[in-house]
């Protein structure tokens, strides 16, 4: 009996153990010759099965043989920034940031020798106006899509910045299809061929999400509209429709019909900090059980993001889940091959990702294991339905094993949102229904415009597995039947982080006005500090300014030592409540901290220096940050 107790242990030991991506997804990694700077601005694959791939440098290399002995042939050099780039009739198509080029080897030797100009785009020379694409749509024309450049907030000066644009090659013309774009730096199609466009967090936009576009949608992102009103445009919204006054896009919706919803959030921090690729699984199970479901990469944490749609009252709206972290650099780029490997070119030089490396090729496969996952949530007329990717053991079905909340954004002209109108959902029953693998959620408190976190506890597959993932978020537009009362006004918004004896805004009574040293302390493009070493004598009286003329939030927090790490790391996990302290953990190797400040502004706060010499070092805690964004202040 003791024997076989000791067998069954060990079972349920193996069976119960901490699940790991790579037991499902193995990722493996190219060698990528040192004379090669692979920095990833697009990639395609050739119909001979090489890959094609541009790069930030202006090159365009074709690598062959992938898993094996991989060779690398350059195709052309000299173009300017392409970060696009698609395959279509054997010939290669590059987004450079002026135009989009058609590069051809007529001669069979592996270099483009002719170079014909498709489309020309104006340019104003700021550095944010870059160009993505071309995406070739089945009728034969292609879309691309145009940043706005950045001023201290996006600006459109020249057509069509902040617009995707959809070319005709039969009529050989460029016509605006939708605006109200910031960085989309990635777009695709699903099965059904609609289009989905991908979006940073930045002014007018909340946080990272992806958006379903139709000719003569705007997506939310004024600066484009100066050129609403231009021939050929079928957009109906004009600059004066948008303002800061309406608190969240569902109440601005309501008012001005043609402001596209994002189909999916993606909470900033927590799922991303700067969304990219998009592609569709279209390997009919040759890469797991996740068919005809979208994969998101993200280039500043370094991984993927999965997304599970549906469509209710017309439009679509679904739920996005974790997938696969672990990459080298930043995921810019995505494509299958035709072997189901989902390959990601990546790059990092002046945008920074939690990788560490600057640039890097390598390649998805799925071992053949299903892991047990939410595999889509879809909304009902009373609440979600959560469906996994294996029958589950129904002991473990009832309420108290789902954990939800539901949050908003802000829609301002401020960079980025913090979470407001947060609350928690009971759920007031969770059954299983027949096909045992789908649980049925009766929620009270269910309002459309919001982001649902569905968090899960406890529950295992009836084989015994636990889940991979415990979460995923889903964006309720509409509830079906149009039933209940949405997101209307901001009036539940977080306050700013408040000053605090860790946040000393202002200068203490007992300094009678004077403060020993003066410190300035700035941050510069590509996620780091222009200074990175400090010095200051230990006790002085310091009046700090943090300056923030990049174009993204940053804060700065001085930590008890060398605990810029443990900070970082701690700030990173705190998920929702993360993003409304605005990315401060509660823990005593914190010494002093600014707020979030925002893009052209800055902070001043005042403090003591530590009394006791040594290194003291201080990090960012934006999620994703640290790693890149730290120095050390040396007390004396």
């Amino acid at each position: 009996m003791r024997s076989l107790t000791l067998i069954f242990t060990i079972f349920c030991t193996c069976v119960l153990a901490a699940q790991k991506e790579a037991d499902y997804y193995t990722i493996s990694k190219i060698s990528i010759p040192e004379s090669i700077k692979l920095e990833v601005g697009g990639m395609d694959f050739m119909p001979d099965g090489r890959l094609a791939i541009c790069t930030r440098r202006g090159e365009v290399w074709l690598a062959a043989d992938l898993e094996d002995q991989t060779t690398w042939q350059l195709f052309t050099r000299g173009l300017h920034e392409p970060l696009g780039l698609t395959v279509n009739d054997g010939a290669i198509y590059v987004s450079q940031r002026g135009e989009v080029t058609k590069l051809t080897d007529t001669n069979g030797d592996d270099r483009a020798d002719v170079f014909e100009t498709v489309y020309e785009l104006p340019l104003t020379g700021n550095y944010h106006e870059y160009h993505y694409g071309p995406l070739f749509l089945s009728d034969g024309s292609m879309l691309a899509t145009l940043n706005v450049g950045w001023e201290g907030g996006g600006v459109s000066r020249v057509p069509w910045r902040g617009w995707m644009m959809r070319y005709d090659p039969a009529a050989k013309k460029l016509k605006p299809y939708a605006a109200g774009l910031r960085s989309p730096a990635g777009f695709g199609t699903n099965p059904e061929g609609d289009v989905f466009v991908a979006e940073n967090q930045g002014d007018w936009i909340g946080s990272g999400r992806i958006t379903h576009l139709v000719e003569g949608d705007f997506a939310g992102h004024k600066a484009s509209l100066n050129w609403a009103d231009q021939p050929d445009s079928k957009v109906t919204v004009r600059p004066e429709d948008i303002h800061d006054d309406y608190g969240t896009m569902y109440a601005a919706h309501q008012k001005v019909p043609g402001l596209k919803q994002p189909a999916v959030w993606f909470p900033h921090g927590i799922l991303g900090i700067s969304t990219a690729a998009i592609i569709a699984d279209r390997t009919e199970g040759g890469f797991g059980p996740f068919a005809g479901q979208l994969f998101v990469s993200d280039q500043g944490q370094s991984k993927i993001m999965r997304v599970a749609l549906e469509k209710v009252e017309g439009e679509y709206q679904g739920a996005v889940f974790p997938f696969r972290e672990g990459y080298s650099s930043g995921l810019l780029r995505l494509d299958f091959d035709a072997n189901n490997t989902l390959w990601a070119g990546q790059t990092a030089r002046g945008w920074a990702a939690t990788g560490g490396k600057e640039f890097a090729l390598e390649g998805l496969k799925w071992t053949g294991k299903v892991p047990f996952e939410m595999h889509a949530i879809r909304a009902t007329k009373e609440g979600l339905d959560v469906t996994f990717t294996k029958r589950v053991n129904p002991v473990g079905v009832k309420p108290g094993a789902f954990s939800l909340q539901n949050f908003t954004y802000k829609y301002h002209k401020s960079y980025g949102s913090p979470v407001i109108d947060l609350e928690e959902n009971e759920v007031t029953s969770a059954t299983l229904l027949p096909d045992g693998k789908t649980v049925r959620l009766v929620l009270g408190g269910y309002r459309p415009g919001y982001i649902y976190e569905v968090k899960v506890k406890g529950l295992r597959s009836a084989d015994g597995t636990n889940l991979l993932h415990d979460f995923g978020y889903y964006t309720l537009n509409a509830i079906p039947g149009g039933a209940g009362a949405g997101a209307m006004a901001a009036e539940g918004a977080k306050k700013d982080l408040k000053a605090s004896p860790k946040r000393p805004v202002e200068m203490p009574a007992a300094w009678n006005g004077e403060f020993d040293v003066d410190i300035l302390l700035e941050t510069e493009h590509g996620m780091k500090y222009k200074q990175n070493y400090l010095t200051v004598k230990a006790g002085s009286k310091v009046r700090f300014t943090f300056r923030n003329p990049d174009d993204m939030q940053h804060n700065f927090v001085l930590t008890s030592g060398k605990k810029g790490d443990k900070v970082g790391q701690k700030a990173g996990g705190m998920g929702l409540k993360g993003i409304a302290k605005g990315h401060i953990p509660d823990m005593p190797e914190v010494l002093v901290h600014t707020s979030l400040v925002e893009p052209e502004t800055e902070e001043v706060i005042f403090f003591e220096a530590p009394d006791k010499p040594g290194i003291y070092e201080f990090v960012c805690t934006v999620p994703g940050h640290y790693q890149q964004m730290r120095g050390v202040l040396k007390v004396e």
